[in-house]
């Protein structure tokens, strides 16, 4: 089946970013996301899911268990389970990426305190 942003279940988070479940299964999710400049999200990790975020436009700042660094357009990453992460939006335009996680990570999520 045809997917796309438009044709797809929308939700927003963090500091006005934006999410679309361009597949949505209990074994498998593929999310569009939308990060606004200068905007993160909270440092987590997933007890079950493994993720790979693919970078479509934009520059992504990670941290992934401590260790800093930047992924660019037409780069991934990934990241295991147990593993604490966030993303950030350093940049001065909007960061598109695609967040593909096995199994879904929606309820899986355990946030780090601050």
């Amino acid at each position: 089946m045809k997917k796309s942003k438009e044709s797809s279940e929308h939700y927003t988070w963090g500091q006005n970013c934006d999410g679309w479940h361009l597949l949505k299964t209990n074994s498998l999710s593929i999310i569009q996301e939308r990060m606004p400049p200068h905007t993160s999200e909270a440092l987590h990790y997933h007890q079950k899911a493994q993720q790979f975020f693919f970078i479509l436009a934009g520059k992504a700042t990670f941290e992934i268990e401590g260790e800093v660094f930047e992924v660019e357009s037409n780069e991934g990453c990934h990241v295991e389970a147990h593993k604490n992460h966030k993303i950030k939006n350093e940049g001065p335009d909007d960061l598109h990426f695609l967040v593909i996680s096995e199994p879904k990570a929606h309820g899986d999520r355990i946030d780090e305190p601050i």
